[in-house]
Order: C-alpha cells, then sequence, then structure tokens
C-alpha cells in the first residue's frame, strides 16, 4: 500500500550530481535537457516507467559561462508530485543559480476495480486488475498488490474503472456476525471458557454482543484476538 508522499526523493542521502561538463549552461534548452535527465535518474526504480518535461526557461535567458559542470540539486523533503522544480547552479564563488520548472508523470501498476462493488462487499482477485497509472495524479494513495486487501470489505461503493485506494477499505475485522467463537469469563480467579456465537463484526478491541452456547444468554464482551473475546464485567 502506497501513497505519493511515501515517493519521497532521499536526496540528502545522495550526492548532488555532477551533469555533463561540456552543457553549455547559456543555453537554455541545454539547461532543460540537464534537469530533465537527473530528475527521471532520481525518480526511476523497478517497476516504475518516469516521464519529465521541462518547462521552457525562454530564448532570451541569458547566463555566463560556468568553468565547472553545473550541478543540479532539490530540497531532501522534496515530495513526487505532478509539478517540481530542480535547481541547477554554477558551483564557483557567485556562481548563478536558477529553478528550472519540470511537469512530471511516475507511472506504476495499481489496482483498479473490474466491477461496479458495493459498501461492505468482499474482494475477491477476480474484482481487481492490475493497470497502469500516473501516481502523481493519486493524491489519495494506490495499492499495487491483491495480498493488501485480502479479506477485506469495502468501505464505501466503487464504479468499475476506480483505483482502490487505502481509504476505500473497511476496518479488519478479527470477528464476524455468526462466527462461531471461544468466549473467555473472569470469575475472581478463575478463567471460563465457553462457546458463542458473534452477533456483529468488529475488529480487535471492539465491543460485541454474543450469544453463549451453553446458557442461551446474549452478553457483551470485547474482541482480544481473532475468534476470541472476553466477558465485560
Amino acid at each position: 500500500m502506497r501513497h505519493p508522499a511515501m515517493l519521497l526523493l532521499m536526496l540528502s542521502l545522495s550526492p548532488v550530481l555532477p551533469l555533463d561538463a561540456a552543457t553549455p549552461p547559456q543555453r537554455p534548452h541545454r539547461l532543460e535537457q540537464a534537469a530533465e535527465t537527473w530528475l527521471r535518474a532520481q525518480l526511476s526504480q523497478p517497476g516504475t516507467r518516469v516521464e519529465v518535461h521541462a518547462e521552457p526557461l525562454g530564448s532570451r535567458l541569458k547566463l555566463p559561462a560556468c568553468p565547472r559542470p553545473p550541478q543540479a540539486s532539490m530540497p531532501s523533503h522534496a515530495r513526487t508530485t505532478s509539478r517540481m522544480a530542480v535547481e541547477l547552479r554554477c558551483p564557483v564563488a557567485s556562481g548563478w543559480r536558477i529553478r528550472v520548472p519540470v511537469r512530471v508523470h511516475v507511472y506504476r501498476t495499481v489496482l483498479v476495480t473490474t466491477r461496479p462493488l458495493q459498501r461492505g462487499d468482499g474482494i475477491r482477485p477476480g474484482d481487481l486488475r492490475g493497470m497502469e497509472r500516473d501516481v502523481t495524479r493519486l493524491g489519495y494513495g494506490y495499492i499495487e498488490q491483491f495480498d493488501e486487501v485480502s479479506g477485506r470489505t469495502l468501505a464505501r461503493p466503487l464504479n468499475a474503472g476506480s483505483v482502490l485506494i487505502p481509504g476505500d477499505l473497511a476496518k479488519r475485522n478479527a470477528v464476524h456476525a455468526g462466527d462461531h467463537v471461544q468466549l473467555i469469563a473472569n470469575l475472581g480467579n478463575v478463567r471460563v471458557r465457553a462457546g458463542g456465537v458473534a452477533l456483529g463484526n468488529g475488529d480487535v478491541g471492539a465491543h460485541l454482543r454474543v450469544r453463549n452456547d451453553s446458557s442461551g444468554r446474549t452478553i457483551t464482551a470485547v474482541v482480544q484476538s481473532s475468534g476470541v473475546l472476553e466477558a465485560l464485567p
């Protein structure tokens, strides 16, 4: 389960990369190409297709020649978004600096619904398929692997072709209505165990009504783990 915020540029962990020494810094289109090349290298990773397009700097831009190869960088906290800016600088005393705006597309294979789904539906493998999407446009996150949603239900209805996001998933239930569960009661220093039937759904910590198999009474218990509940006093 991913989120665009997780695609942080860990530039603070890697050295600033020099550009080609033959790149004439006074030529705007060369600076645009340099920014694209550098940013593409930062974003590329297995399973990802990256497209970057620098915004034109304009033919009127005039910068003095730089005696050393210009260097590129970005803030270490920069998030991967659809629009970014690469700073190029001439690494000498009183050298120039310029920011190059860049449009960014980062494509990954994410899970997309194959049919309309309703709130409360369990998710089956046939309900989803992997499709390539630009994750810089998925501000609410995305999911890549079916294992991440196996056994989960939906918290909201979805149309066919919807990208599945973490917020679409209901909380994972440790107990479901109708499950045969183990009911534990503390009577002084004695722990008594009995079988029962859950009358609702709930995750660990939830309070549920449970019908005791032996007495037929319905009591309130708190979910301790999958299939195990402790009776409340």
